[in-house]
């Protein structure tokens, strides 16, 4: 069967698209590993009606939308090689399964890149984070980490100052400070630490401190790590999708990537982390995939 569209991905970018195309009456396809970024996050914050649900929980109310309509179906398979033929594309499952459809949207997400240290990945998603408007309301007043290795460091103390007085920047060793943004800082009482991290102390995933390579230990609560990321797919890039500056696939309003026939939605276009924004996305790609279709049903009649 050739499908009018596959959707690689079942976060709430590819599920809130497939509603749009299921509601579109078109015959769309989930292909979805489960395996989201957000799988070590504890609970969800800044999404109306869902706030504080766990993301499974969030995935579970969608799929369950998704039931209603007879023209979505989710299949937990990992695509492991898309092809782009000339009419269609061709889609190749890890288990070996082929399928067919007519549109692709690529809701794959991006995979975080956290810095080398002991520790870090026990307390990520449970007292460090990534983002201060999905989880800086739970650390607020409390004493805080910002761990950042990259350009972000002096934007992400500026924001987090908005939750917390008590805020330490941590640049693991690595000098993406100037002098006069170490002063600016210091003149919000905003302490930057430079000396390398040895490792992350913490109790079940509550952060208790940080090691430091001098041996000082620092007392902290919680953090947030300004980490880097990379396309969990390389599918954009392989299929020829133009790339933004930061990593992200450039996609215009209705979420068309530079490539004729393929969408994306979601964390891959690189912008704000949160799930509202994603499901946005989703919506927008899935309306793009229905003017496309509409439009080349239209053109083909006229031909004839």
């Amino acid at each position: 069967m050739l499908l009018d569209c596959a959707i690689i991905g079942g976060g709430p970018a590819g599920l809130n698209a497939a509603l749009v195309v299921g509601r579109g009456r078109k015959q769309v396809m989930v292909f979805d590993d489960e395996m989201p970024r957000n799988r070590v996050t504890q609970e969800s914050h800044g999404f109306i009606t869902n706030d504080g649900m766990t993301p499974f929980e969030i995935r579970q109310a969608g799929e369950a939308d998704l039931q209603n309509y007879p023209d979505i179906q989710i299949k937990r398979s990992r695509i492991v090689e898309i092809q782009n033929h000339e009419d269609n594309f061709a889609l190749l499952t890890q288990e070996g399964e082929r399928f067919e459809a007519k549109k692709i949207i690529l809701a794959t997400g991006l995979q975080d890149i956290l810095p080398e240290m002991k520790g870090i990945h026990e307390v990520y998603g449970k007292t460090l984070f990534s983002c201060p408007f999905c989880d800086g309301w739970e650390l607020k007043d409390k004493p805080l980490a910002l761990i950042a290795e990259n350009q972000r460091a002096l934007h992400m103390a500026k924001l987090l100052s908005n939750w917390t007085k008590d805020l330490i920047v941590f640049t693991n060793g690595q000098q993406v400070l100037a002098e006069e943004e170490k002063a600016l800082l210091s003149a919000h009482s905003i302490q930057v630490i430079d000396v390398p991290i040895v490792a992350i102390h913490h109790d079940n995933g509550q952060l208790r401190s940080l090691q430091l390579a001098n041996g000082e230990i620092v007392i902290r609560e919680g953090g947030f790590v300004a980490s880097d990321f990379k396309q969990s797919t390389p599918f954009a890039e392989k299929l020829g999708c133009q790339m933004t500056k930061n990593g992200g696939i450039e996609t215009d309003i209705l979420g068309r990537t530079t490539v004729s026939g393929i969408f994306a939605c979601g964390d891959n276009l690189g912008g704000p982390a949160q799930l509202v924004l994603a499901a946005a996305a989703g919506s927008q790609a899935g309306m793009g995939v229905i003017h496309e279709l509409v439009q080349e049903e239209f053109q083909q009649k006229t031909s004839l």
